[in-house]
């Protein structure tokens, strides 16, 4: 079974915080708000997202490259979690 789908609640727990941070960032830029607090929600939905990408990035290794037999497709396997990050660190 795919970590994502044994972690399904987690993480869909964490995407629904995301959710509903980037709702409240939508009704703050509907009304004034002062630009410091309108800046401090999105460095918590950037948080939010960043624990997310932790939590399914650890998932994947743990079972795709920790506990993966083949060498070949451990290597596919880490390869595209390299991929992922040179993407997400940009």
């Amino acid at each position: 079974m795919s970590h994502t789908i044994r972690d399904r609640q987690k993480l869909q727990n964490r995407a629904s915080k995301i959710q509903g941070q980037v709702n409240s960032l939508k009704k703050m830029l509907d009304e004034p708000h002062e630009c410091s607090a309108v800046l401090q929600q999105i460095a918590a939905i950037r948080g939010a997202v960043n624990g997310l990408m932790r939590e399914v990035i650890k998932g994947h290794l743990i079972e795709h490259v920790v506990h993966e037999e083949d060498e070949e497709k451990r290597q596919g396997d880490l390869d595209i979690v390299l991929k992922v990050l040179d993407s997400y660190i940009k």
